[in-house]
């Protein structure tokens, strides 16, 4: 019985342990001079990573490019110690969702009246999975002031960067 019983705990913590792997937040801060900021979860689902969360501070009724960029360090305080669009498969940039695009190509923010975005939804862009080259943990998270073009290489014409977080498991 004791040994059933400790199989019944280590069985739950695995399970327990094997989820927390498979999570990640983002605090997104505003730069300098800049008021974007909001928490992040991320949580690995297969195949599919789900990103959720609520960014405010935002333009009213604006549109914004969002990316995962290369780098976690925010300590700029202009996002650019970030460096570029998360591409470890060397792809072109694009609108996330359709074709190849770096995987850093995520769907831009739109803001309510408030300037409040809520975000919510699902990527196979990106990993938070160990051995992925796609492995987000610990690069930035960047939030532009305009909308991304989807054409503008490599970066789509998003503007400054309005705010900055990094992947944490």
């Amino acid at each position: 019985m004791k040994n059933l019983l400790a199989l019944s705990v280590l069985i739950a913590f695995g399970v327990n342990a094997a989820l927390a792997d498979n999570r990640a937040t983002v605090q997104m801060q505003a730069t300098k001079g800049n008021t974007a900021s909001g928490t992040l979860e991320l949580v690995q689902k297969g195949d599919l990573v789900s990103v959720t969360g609520k960014i405010e501070g935002l333009r009213a009724n604006g549109e914004h490019g969002f990316h995962v960029h290369e780098k976690g360090d925010c300590a700029s305080g202009d996002g650019m110690g970030t460096g570029g669009h998360f591409n470890p498969l060397a792809k072109t940039h694009g609108m996330h969702g359709h074709g190849e695009t770096h995987a850093g190509d995520l769907p831009s923010l739109k803001a309510d009246a408030s300037g409040i975005a809520v975000v919510n939804f699902e990527t196979t862009s990106f990993s938070l999975l160990e051995g992925n080259p796609a492995n987000a943990i610990g690069r930035g998270m960047i939030i532009h002031r305009d909308p991304d073009d989807f054409k503008t290489q490599p970066s789509g014409n998003a503007g400054p960067r309005i705010s900055c977080g990094v992947v944490t498991k």
